[in-house]
């Protein structure tokens, strides 16, 4: 029996997100289907993590065991020819039998990508998070900042959430501007609660537009109070852009 890790690259618009669902549309249960038509063996995958509906991955872990005699190096092409065209398994990789693509990871890192727009943009829509007036970069970096290190983020994730420990390290925010209009999000961390990265961006965003303090901010963070964090960002502009080991 092998253990193999493969990198998937998803667009999640289409998507229940990464988890299988009973009648639900979703990226495991999609590679899982296309590798069971074209080999005839089911096959578990163990994602690096959960991405919701709607959420998309430039860099996606994810690994299984199987036990045919087909080269590793192959797998990405015979599971690619059953698979839609919105996903795609880019890399494959013996591991040892202790590793886990969840359980080994180091670091994590997510993109948000923000477009300042007013106007509706349909070619744009599942891409971006859409903020209508203008951002200060620096003012963003500036609370983002504060956010940098080993927090309880119980205030920074959605209340549906089934974590007991909320207790998160936050290695690096980079919030660059690219261009007038377009203005990136990075988080790395060691590991993210339930919308845990789409309640960071929305902070960084209420800040720079002033719906937010400082002293909120520290609020969210020192006595878990969700109310005063920012708002939810919407899942299309997010991305899984890195998973590190």
């Amino acid at each position: 029996m092998k253990r193999v890790l493969i990198t998937i690259q998803y667009d999640g618009t289409n998507y229940s997100g990464w988890q299988k669902q009973p009648e639900a549309k979703t990226i495991q249960g999609e590679i899982e289907d296309a590798f069971f038509v074209a080999t005839g063996q089911k096959i578990e995958l163990f994602g690096s993590g959960r991405t919701d509906a709607g959420v998309h991955a430039i860099h996606q872990t994810a690994h299984f065991d199987f036990d045919l005699p087909i080269p590793i190096d192959k797998l990405p092409e015979i599971i690619n020819n059953r698979l839609p065209q919105d996903i795609a398994v880019v890399d494959a990789k013996e591991v040892a039998a202790a590793f886990h693509a969840r359980f080994s990871i180091k670091k994590k890192q997510y993109l948000y990508k923000i477009l300042i727009t007013d106007h509706k943009q349909p070619f744009a829509a599942n891409y971006y998070g859409f903020v209508k007036k203008d951002l200060d970069e620096k003012k963003m970096q500036e609370c983002a900042n504060v956010l940098i290190g080993t927090h309880n983020f119980r205030g920074f994730c959605c209340s549906a959430t089934s974590a007991a420990n909320f207790e998160r390290t936050i290695f690096d925010i980079k919030v660059k501007r690219k261009n007038k209009r377009e203005i990136d999000v990075l988080v790395t961390g060691n590991g993210f609660l339930y919308n845990m990265v789409r309640i960071i961006v929305g902070t960084l965003v209420d800040y720079s537009l002033g719906k937010v303090t400082l002293e909120q901010v520290y609020d969210a963070l020192n006595n878990a109070n969700r109310a005063s964090a920012g708002q939810t960002m919407p899942p299309n502009g997010l991305y899984l852009n890195d998973t590190i080991y």
